[in-house]
């Protein structure tokens, strides 16, 4: 019988403590403070993307054929 409340209650806690994760995560609170936190991320990634230099390419014309002198007999 103990055994059996014991597992009651184990089920219980968990279920609960779901109940709880979900109705945290669905709730307006949350969607509103993961959108703003979206949104400054991206406004941070565009500031900082534009403060990036460019650098020019240097590796025109790098690649030098040799002819093969070597006959093969």
């Amino acid at each position: 019988m103990i055994k059996e409340l014991k597992y009651f209650f184990y089920i219980f806690t968990i279920a609960v403590f779901i109940i709880f994760i979900a109705n945290y995560y669905f709730s307006d609170e949350n969607k509103k403070n993961s959108y703003r936190s979206i949104k400054l991320f991206e406004k941070r990634v565009i500031e900082y993307s534009s403060k990036l230099q460019t650098l020019e390419s240097n590796t025109d014309k790098i690649i030098d054929y040799v002819e093969n002198t070597k006959n093969k007999d």
